[in-house]
């Protein structure tokens, strides 16, 4: 796999079509996001679940209305185009799937950047912890746990977390490691047993893609704001 290490050239090159895959693995020492984009009646409330919610919700920046650059995090980035694909729900059901959403957008469209797990990933690999999702291209595990999140007006339901095998005697490391990054879901909200948090079988996640746990190795859970 080709690492790309800047941010702005991954943010171009989905841009013009040519990255469409995951940013695990990629750009070290970056502040990763996942992107939640909103009408403005409903921001109110989601900014209030993310504060109530800030393991799974770290958030990084809100938008103005109507404002497709995130000023703060990236600036000269565009919100409409720059990520490697869109997902589009309607009434709360996944509608469609897509590489831009410049026609979508709207003057009452609210954006929040909320952490992402794949930012701490770069610290790992550097004090040697494999990671089963880079080594392979893949998209990170994810699973809807039997933890609630803090409900706030409409916005409420389980937390989603991700999943790495990570080998028993690097647990401890680990867990250490991503703790000194907040704002990408910190230390994991569980360790072992999947079914302590209502997951039943690591073979089939909710979304992103399997990968298979070896022998010596334990399933390491953190929190999640994508899906």
């Amino acid at each position: 796999m080709r690492v790309m290490t800047a941010a702005a050239d991954v943010r171009a090159a989905a841009r013009r079509g040519a990255w469409r895959g995951t940013t695990g693995g990629h750009c070290p020492a970056y502040q990763q996001a996942n992107l939640v984009i909103l009408p403005q009646e409903a921001a109110v409330e989601f900014a209030a679940f993310c504060t109530r919610n800030p393991t799974p919700c770290p958030l990084i920046e809100i938008t103005p209305p109507g404002d497709p650059e995130p000023m703060r995090a990236a600036p000269g980035a565009d919100l409409r185009t720059d990520l490697p694909g869109y997902r589009i729900y309607r009434q709360g059901v996944l509608a469609e799937q897509r590489g831009d959403i410049c026609d979508l957008w709207r003057d009452d469209l609210v954006a929040f950047l909320l952490g992402c797990s794949l930012t701490f990933e770069h610290a790992l690999v550097e004090a040697g912890v494999p990671l089963r999702n880079i080594e392979r291209n893949t998209m990170i595990s994810m699973f809807v746990s039997n933890l609630a999140c803090v409900p706030a007006g409409r916005f409420h339901g389980p937390m989603v977390v991700t999943m790495r095998p990570i080998a028993a005697a690097q647990v401890d490391l680990v867990r250490v490691l991503s703790s000194h990054y907040p704002h990408a879901h910190g230390a994991p909200v569980h360790i072992g047993n999947p079914e302590a948090i209502g997951i039943t079988d690591l073979g089939r996640p909710d979304y992103g893609a399997p990968v298979p746990i070896y022998a010596q190795e334990i399933p390491v859970f953190w929190g999640c704001g994508g899906s």
